[in-house]
Parts: C-alpha cells; sequence; structure tokens
C-alpha cells in the first residue's frame, strides 16, 4: 500500500510562515481590533542555571532506551565554516582529577594550538531540523502502514489575511480568560494525569515524533503545565504574553519545530483539556481555548521566523578548557563554531552528546569577549543528567550544543544606578559576567556591592577571582557570606538574604540575584522591605518555559 506523504513548507531555520497553522481548525470570524500590540526578545520568565532545580530523571545511572541511529544519508546543507582559533588560544588542561587540592586552581600549563574537531564530528547524536527524525513529519503514517488520519475540523473559517499576508490575531475576550482560567482550575490538581494523556496522543497519532523529545519525559510534562498556567496568568496583559510566548517560539526551534507540528499539537491539547476538565468544559469553553491556541501558535511561530533570518537554531561549541574548582564544579570554556551574540547576566541552554535531546540552562559567567570564548560554572548536582556528563565526563575537544542566548537580568547602562548583586553558589557565574561588563562601560560614578554566598568556604570557589577585581576596581566592593558551620575568616555569617537585609536601605539601587529559587524568592522580600521597588529587582527564575 503506498503511503501517503504530508508536504511541509519549511522557511529559515525551524518554521514556516507564520501565516497559519496548518491542521489547526478554524476560528469564527468577526473579531475585533488586536489587542497584542509590541514585540520583545527577552524571556520574563526563565530558569538561569544548571544546579537549581532537580533534573528528576527516573533512572539515572541506566542510559535512556534511544531510538536506533538512522542511515547515513548525503549532506543537504554545507555545514558553517569553523572560526580559524584566535591568535592566543586559552590553555588546554588535561582532564581533571576527581580529587581537586583545596585553595585556587594552580595555572594550567600551555598547550599548542589544537584542531577543531568539527569537522570530525559534525553532528554527533543530534535530533534536528535536517535529519532523519525530524523529515519523518512530512511521512504522516502509522506503524501499520496506514496513512494517519489528520485532525477534524471545525466547520469556522480561518481568519482572514490581512495585506501583509499573516493571520489576523483574534483578541481574548474577559468572558474567554475567565473561561480558561476556570478550566485550568480544575485540571490543576490533576495535571500530571493530564499532561500524561497530552503527551500519549501525541505519541499515539504521531509516534514518529517520540525521538525528537528526551527519553525522561517527567521533566517535560511539568513545562507543558507551567506553561499553560504562565499562558493563562498572562492572558489580560499581551505585552507581556507576547515576550513570553515570543521566546518560547525563539527556543522550541532547537528542538526542530515546524509549523506543521502546531496544528496536531493543539488537537491533542484540547482532547486532554476536555478530558480532565470535568464539568467546566463546555463548547463555549472549547471555543476559548481554541482560540487562545491560535494565537499562541502565531505568537510562536511569528518569533521563531523572526529569529530564523538572523541566528541558527542553535550553535556547535567545543570544549577549549575545562577546570575543576571543586568536587562537583566545573568552570568550562567553549569556543563556538560561529559568532554567538548574548548579554551579560543572560544564560543559555545546553546539550550533550552523551543525553541527547536533554538541554539544561547556565548562565554566562564572563562579559561577551574578543576572542568570542564563552565561560560557565557548572555544579553537578543529584541526579543531573547534564550537569554530572559536563563536569565528571566532558574535557577538552568534546562538542556541545548550544541555544539561542535568553533572559532579562541585564544592565541597564544608561540608567547610571549603583548596583546590588546577590548570588548564591553557581549564581556567582552571572554576577561576575555583570562586574565585567559595567567594568568595560567605564562608568566610575557607579557603586557595585556584591554579596557572595555558599554553605562553606570550600565553596567559594570564584573569591579570589571577585577580590582580585575589587583590588583594580575602586567602585567594587565584594562581600562573602557563609550559611554553614566551619571556618569563616574574613566572610559575614548566616543566610544571605538576611544578611544583605542587614546592611540596608538599599534605595536607589539596582537588585540583581541568581542561585537556588528558594533564595531568590527570600531575597525579593528582604530587598522590598530594604527599600528596593519591585521594578528594579532583577533576577530569572527557575522555571523551565523560555527556552522549553
Amino acid at each position: 500500500m503506498k503511503s501517503r506523504r504530508t508536504l511541509l513548507v519549511r522557511t529559515g531555520h525551524g518554521s514556516a510562515g507564520a501565516a497559519s497553522v496548518p491542521g489547526l481548525p478554524e476560528l469564527p470570524a468577526g473579531a475585533v481590533a488586536d489587542v497584542m500590540t509590541g514585540a520583545a526578545d527577552t524571556a520574563a520568565d526563565t530558569v538561569v542555571m544548571d544546579g537549581l532545580g532537580p533534573e528528576r530523571p527516573p533512572r539515572p545511572l541506566d542510559p535512556p532506551d534511544l531510538p536506533p541511529p538512522a542511515p547515513a544519508e548525503a549532506p543537504t546543507a554545507v555545514l558553517p565554516a569553523v572560526p580559524a582559533p584566535p591568535a592566543w588560544p586559552p590553555a588546554v588542561p588535561g582532564p581533571s582529577c576527581p580529587e581537586p587540592p583545596v585553595g585556587p586552581p594552580a595555572a594550567a600549563p600551555a598547550t599548542p594550538a589544537f584542531r577543531p574537531l568539527f569537522t570530525d564530528a559534525p553532528s554527533l547524536n543530534w535530533a534536528g531540523p535536517g535529519d532523519s527524525w525530524t523529515r519523518a513529519w512530512a511521512a504522516q503514517e502509522s506503524a501499520e502502514g496506514r496513512p494517519a488520519q489528520p485532525p477534524a475540523p471545525l466547520p469556522t473559517p480561518l481568519p482572514a489575511p490581512d495585506h501583509s499576508g499573516s493571520a489576523v490575531e483574534q483578541p481574548l475576550t474577559a468572558r474567554d480568560v475567565e473561561l480558561i482560567r476556570a478550566s485550568l482550575a480544575v485540571v490543576e490538581p490533576v495535571a500530571d494525569r493530564a499532561t500524561a494523556h497530552f503527551y500519549a496522543l501525541i505519541f499515539l497519532h504521531h509516534p514518529e515524533v517520540r525521538a525528537l523529545f528526551p527519553a525522561a519525559m517527567d521533566v517535560q510534562r511539568d513545562r507543558l503545565f507551567r506553561a499553560l498556567l504562565a499562558a493563562a496568568r498572562s492572558a489580560d496583559d499581551p505585552a507581556g504574553l507576547r515576550v513570553y510566548l515570543g521566546a518560547l517560539g525563539r527556543g522550541h526551534r532547537r528542538y526542530g519545530t515546524l509549523t506543521g507540528h502546531y496544528g496536531p499539537v493543539g488537537e491533542c491539547l484540547v482532547q486532554a483539556l476536555a478530558r480532565y476538565a470535568g464539568g467546566r468544559w463546555d463548547a463555549e469553553t472549547e471555543l476559548a481555548w481554541r482560540r487562545v491556541y491560535r494565537l499562541v501558535s502565531s505568537i510562536m511561530i511569528e518569533a521563531a521566523e523572526d529569529a530564523a533570518r538572523t541566528s541558527p537554531p542553535w550553535w556547535q561549541g567545543e570544549v577549549v578548557r575545562h577546570e575543576r574548582r571543586t568536587r562537583d564544579v566545573a568552570v568550562i570554556t567553549v569556543r563556538p563554531d560561529q559568532a554567538y551574540p548574548y548579554r551579560a547576566g543572560q544564560y543559555t541552554s545546553v546539550e550533550t552528546p552523551w543525553w541527547p535531546r536533554v538541554w539544561r540552562h547556565f548562565s554566562f559567567a564572563s562579559a561577551p569577549r574578543p576572542d568570542g570564548l564563552l565561560t560557565f560554572h557548572v555544579k553537578a548536582v543529584q541526579a543531573g543528567w547534564v550537569s554530572n556528563a559536563l563536569v565528571h565526563r566532558a574535557a577538552p575537544g568534546d562538542v556541545l550544543r548550544l541555544g539561542p542566548a535568553a533572559g532579562t537580568m541585564t544592565v541597564d547602562h544608561a540608567a547610571g544606578a549603583s548596583l546590588l548583586c546577590l548570588g548564591g553558589g553557581t549564581g556567582i557565574a552571572p554576577i561576575r559576567a555583570l562586574v565585567e561588563e559595567v567594568a568595560e562601560r567605564g562608568t566610575p560614578v557607579r557603586a557595585v556591592d556584591v554579596f557572595y554566598g555558599a554553605r562553606s568556604a570550600a565553596d567559594l570557589y570564584e573569591l579570589a577571582g571577585l577580590d582580585g577585581l575589587a583590588r583594580r576596581l575602586p567602585w567594587l566592593t565584594v562581600r562573602p557570606v557563609l550559611s554553614g558551620t566551619g571556618p569563616a575568616e574574613g566572610a559575614l555569617t548566616g543566610e544571605l538574604p538576611e544578611v544583605v537585609g542587614r546592611f540596608g536601605p538599599w534605595v536607589g539601587r539596582e537588585a540583581f540575584l541568581s542561585g537556588p529559587p528558594a533564595m531568590v524568592r527570600r531575597g525579593v522580600g528582604v530587598l522590598l522591605r530594604s527599600g528596593v521597588p519591585a521594578e528594579r529587582i532583577r533576577h530569572d527564575l527557575v522555571g523551565d518555559l523560555a527556552a522549553g
């Protein structure tokens, strides 16, 4: 029996045009003017770094069951050229020892320039646009050889296109928002079952896409419902919703998401919500959800298409230095295969060759450098797939994959306000990057106070580097804070937020917080009581939402 193939139109990297969502049923016409205005390209509520939230694989010691590798195929695109090594390449130490010495790390011996490995291993085991797994979406065929049935359309027309060719967004009414929030309130107590049912529907009707998802789906299921909650809570804030959804759309490019995926996903989502919303689900509620999903998918597709015009869906980066600072913390330097734009205080998502399709977020630990190198601080957390691989297994020459930069914890240099920075554990990484960026801008009238917290003196692995900056920069003050027991010579003692509160008030400061989510939340409360208004407190709380 011949299979029926559905052709998907693709433009740029990872999506087709945003004019429509194939497969998603139509909505009634006659909507009023578009309420969604403005656009931004940063995430409002996103995860900052690995090590702050559990990665929670069901069997961390056993490798996941991965699909067999697809047969080699002729390349369809030319790989980007690998830039030449910088004039002064960084020192590349050998693999670090399991038990690093206590104290500042010794300088690594210089080594000859190395040859990049991209030409030897250009793709490793990646899944994404252009590979055989993603192309399977073009052949919508079931395992029995019968063509998969497309979703049944609603008997209503698509919104009429405007003169620019894009679909007119259907604004949400107050009644829509009320119905969506009411149905979510019913689904929330059984969110784990509802999201599991949603993914079961996708994999049942579209089994070829299972390979695009990570082996462990528990974190992925949590992300879905958190995204739904965030969208529902922001439904009456069009500008904030567009910022949030735009970041989601750009982040989904790294998974190989295409425009044609949104229609089937929307149908499965509606079916799952209908099953678990109980008595709160009726025809009016379903219509509200279809309207909000069309709006959500339109914004995400548009953001992905805009990003595809200026950047790839991911970058490949070669590890050029791997330095163990403590038993569980490593400082990793990566050279991307092409220019990588970002700001100090932002973060990126990282995928390793050992755990394909599992991404974790890490903050940049330095301001942008002339040689283009990127630095990350990684702490190996319990049952953390990516963090343990990067700390205990990665070595110079390994190739990682990086998503686009995201995050809102950046400095407004035009404001000229003094800064207050709280960094707990590896949360000191973006704080150091912010200090470097302020120093490069040359604003001597700005004072910067950094509180660096850890449980023990051995965990203050970046203190020597910060003290070195403070000796050169008269406007920088660094105060170490220890919350655990043990020697605390030269350090303050107590929980980091409470210690910061003792030095207040902090009226007139711009505040930046990075570290464990509990520390960030407590720190926000302390800063509010110390005179810092909410709009001047910047952080990127754990949520694993915008970068998806």
